[in-house]
């Protein structure tokens, strides 16, 4: 036993590899969540970006809330929505709590 120790020891690393060899793992990996991870989220963060920049008055949105309206107007200094949830009552919402422009007629 001693023996097989002995001369698989004796093999050290005397001509190790190429260098770039031991880092193509790390390097595959991390081009992997680039493209799995990291390049879809900030084309969906653009995408919402996109979205909340061209809100108009008479959009139907969808709040983070959960409430639902549309875009009575627009206070662009404050960055403010001037929303319509129904026929009596009209909220202030920050530009950046709207979820989603929902397609549909829901506030009548």
């Amino acid at each position: 036993m001693f023996n097989i120790l002995y001369a698989a020891g004796g093999q050290t690393g005397a001509g190790s590899g190429n260098p770039v060899m031991a880092f193509l793992p790390f390097i595959v990996i991390i081009l992997v969540m680039y493209f799995l991870m990291i390049r879809p989220q900030s084309k969906k963060q653009k995408e919402k970006q996109n979205m909340l920049k061209e809100l108009k008055a008479g959009d139907e949105v969808l709040t983070i809330g959960g409430l639902y309206g549309r875009i009575e107007g627009v206070k662009e200094k404050e960055d403010v929505l001037i929303v319509r949830l129904n026929k009596e009552i009209k909220i202030n919402v920050a530009r950046s709590a709207i979820a989603n422009k929902v397609s549909n007629k829901i506030v009548s």
